[in-house]
């Protein structure tokens, strides 16, 4: 497809790639399929390859509503054209967890805002909203490979604000973003655990169950060994 393709023209390659079998088993993994076609994550890598990195067409893919186009939108955009009022009118449409994460990694963790995004969206109420926030401490953390770890301390007190969030969607994210920290070095690995020890003490299920299973990847032989091996910033 050449770079002056539209929107249409991109939703009907997706209605003919089309799987509407798929939708069940995306349903039961909690991904909302009103508005999906049932395409495979490698297909949209594959098509998103093909048209290349278009920001007008992202803008236009995000609006018809489609949830693929919605992916489609993330993995084609340019993230230095990514505004501050996009992402947050964006984050606002999320409406399933894939959503929210392929954005997250593939373009909003790219841009300039990504670091205070990531901290303003964990201290907003809506699901999707809060949960990006922690995606972005999660894939910063795994994308960002400059970046002083200063950054990922300043990220543990909220992650130690939002792990009393029972909303099974938040603290999946929370419970991912301190294991991402926690895995980026030695130092790190040591601060990620006494906060996954702070968590623990919490009155709450939900802390309880990310502080358990943070700690048993945190302390785990093969994540002592990898970190040990890797500098402070």
């Amino acid at each position: 497809m050449a770079s002056e393709t539209t929107a249409n023209e991109v939703i009907q390659r997706l209605r003919s790639m089309s799987k509407p079998g798929s939708l069940d088993g995306m349903a039961r993994y909690g991904i909302s399929v009103e508005r999906a076609f049932g395409v495979s994550m490698p297909e949209m890598r594959a098509l998103a390859k093909e048209l290349k990195k278009d920001h007008g067409l992202a803008l236009a893919l995000w609006d018809t509503d489609y949830h693929e186009a919605k992916i489609l939108a993330g993995l084609i955009d340019d993230p230095r054209l990514v505004t501050d009022k996009q992402m947050d009118a964006w984050v606002a449409g999320f409406d399933s967890w894939d959503v929210c994460d392929q954005c997250c990694s593939n373009l909003f963790d790219k841009t300039q805002y990504a670091y205070g995004k990531a901290l303003a969206w964990t201290q907003d109420g809506r699901e999707y909203v809060r949960r990006a926030g922690y995606v972005m401490m999660a894939t910063l953390a795994v994308h960002d490979k400059t970046a002083p770890d200063t950054v990922f301390e300043l990220f543990l007190p909220f992650i130690v604000k939002g792990s009393t969030d029972e909303r099974n969607f938040v603290k999946k994210a929370v419970n991912w973003a301190l294991r991402q920290i926690g895995k980026r070095n030695a130092d790190l690995n040591k601060k990620a655990i006494a906060t996954a020890k702070q968590i623990q003490a919490l009155d709450s299920k939900s802390a309880r169950w990310i502080a358990a299973d943070a700690l048993k990847e945190l302390q785990s032989p093969a994540v002592q060994k990898k970190v040990s091996k890797q500098k402070a910033k």
